[in-house]
């Protein structure tokens, strides 16, 4: 049986999830952003209990189809954006979509936007801010370095973006040290 889950979105996350299935008894094939495959179907009861638990830890099972394209598509972008490869990040973001979902991203783009009221690129550039926002915050990494890592042309570029997002300078960000969880970011 295959779950969609909604706001998972870092390796605590996936770890949380995992947790909340194991003390409910039920074993997980895999769990990774965003889905988890367990051994066997779940009764309604153990379903139900299974939502309970997960909302009441910030996380939502997704039944709907349109839902859990969405939530594939954020969990892409996340990925992309914290964790991928700097091959994967320097690769268009289209192309990577719909690589991963196997889908014309001109048919991603128009259901992400009708569903959120965003772009998927307003999205990812809100993730890309926000990554810049982090590694501000740990200050162990130049500006430029920032820049070079998440795949912006220049410095000159992440600044102005970063301004026009937050309006802030990075330097000013740093001076202040806002951020926002993940998966609130877009709504």
């Amino acid at each position: 049986m295959q779950l969609f889950i909604k706001n998972m979105v870092c390796p605590r996350c996936i770890a949380a999830v995992e947790t909340i299935l194991k003390t409910l008894g039920i074993q997980p094939l895999y769990v990774k952003l965003g889905e988890a495959r367990l051994e066997r179907p779940l009764s309604p009861e153990e379903l139900a209990q299974l939502d309970l638990r997960l909302q009441s830890q910030g996380f939502e099972l997704l039944d709907d189809l349109r839902h859990r394209q969405i939530d594939q598509i954020k969990t892409l972008v996340i990925e992309r954006t914290h964790y991928a490869t700097d091959d994967e990040k320097r690769s268009p973001l289209s192309e990577y979509l719909s690589r991963h979902l196997h889908r014309e991203y001109s048919q991603l783009s128009k259901l992400f936007s009708e569903t959120e009221g965003v772009t998927i690129e307003q999205y990812a550039i809100l993730q890309r801010i926000e990554k810049v926002k982090e590694l501000l915050t740990y200050d162990e990494l130049t500006l430029s370095q920032i820049a070079d890592r998440l795949g912006y042309s220049s410095v000159g570029h992440l600044s102005a973006q970063f301004k026009k997002v937050t309006g802030l300078t990075p330097s000013q960000f740093k001076a202040q040290g806002i951020r926002r969880p993940l998966d609130n970011l877009g709504t």
